[in-house]
């Protein structure tokens, strides 16, 4: 355990029982290009376990909290609480990216800001909680990061998910309605990570990468938003 994972440790007010548990949780795959004579791995099957924590958590949270909250709304609310624009901005929040083990490559493409880096990993720390403390452990850390909010997002009217902002803004401004197509596709099958483009006519405003389709259309539609905003 390096000086600079007990600072998070400290930071975040955990003490994880076995360390290799956090180390696992911060090492992003590109690290791995890097270091091929080390036997380490990615932090994938940690991401994958913290995701299913993460949702159980939102799901059983807003289920208590908003008992008047008709399942339509629940499921929205879930989605706004779980996206990668979300995730990010709470990974922001605790400087987590100052944390990730990137390659230097991908650091130099400023992959510790990267909406999808930061949000995946704040899953895989979720995950390593989970696997060093238990459930209630990881529950805590999620009621300290996310919680405050999640009761702001529960106070909109509308819920709306990155790409049906991205959306609106386009229709708004342009008159376009985006388009979204993969661009690539990298990885064994079990491990794929695809990168998907917003576009608008033809042209390719973001893109965005993530373990689906989905989640990469949904990155690329956020930094596209961030874009647009900024009249790029």
């Amino acid at each position: 355990m390096t000086k600079t994972h007990l600072q998070l440790q400290k930071k975040l007010g955990l003490k994880f029982k076995q360390t290799k548990h956090l180390s696992q949780a911060l090492i992003h795959r590109s690290y791995l290009n890097e270091n091929r004579k080390k036997t380490i791995k990615s932090n994938e099957r940690y991401e994958f376990l913290g995701d299913a924590v993460l949702e159980l958590w939102t799901s059983n949270t807003i289920f208590h909290l908003f008992p008047n909250f008709p399942e339509g709304k629940l499921t929205n609310l879930r989605s706004l609480i779980v996206c990668t624009q979300n995730l990010c901005q709470v990974a922001r929040s605790i400087n987590l990216g100052q944390y990730i083990c990137l390659s230097k490559g991908e650091e130099a493409n400023g992959g510790r800001d990267n909406s999808s880096i930061l949000a995946d990993t704040f899953e895989s720390l979720i995950g390593a909680i989970y696997l060093d403390s238990g459930f209630t452990a990881a529950a805590d850390f999620l009621k300290m990061t996310l919680y405050p909010g999640l009761v702001k997002l529960s106070r909109q009217k509308v819920y709306k998910d990155p790409k049906s902002l991205f959306q609106e803004l386009a229709q708004a401004q342009k008159g376009i309605t985006p388009q979204y197509k993969t661009i690539s596709e990298t990885g064994p099958d079990h491990q794929k990570i695809f990168k998907v483009g917003a576009f608008l006519d033809d042209k390719l405003i973001a893109t965005g990468t993530g373990r689906s389709k989905q989640i990469a259309a949904e990155d690329a539609s956020d930094q596209a938003t961030k874009k647009l905003h900024n009249k790029v």
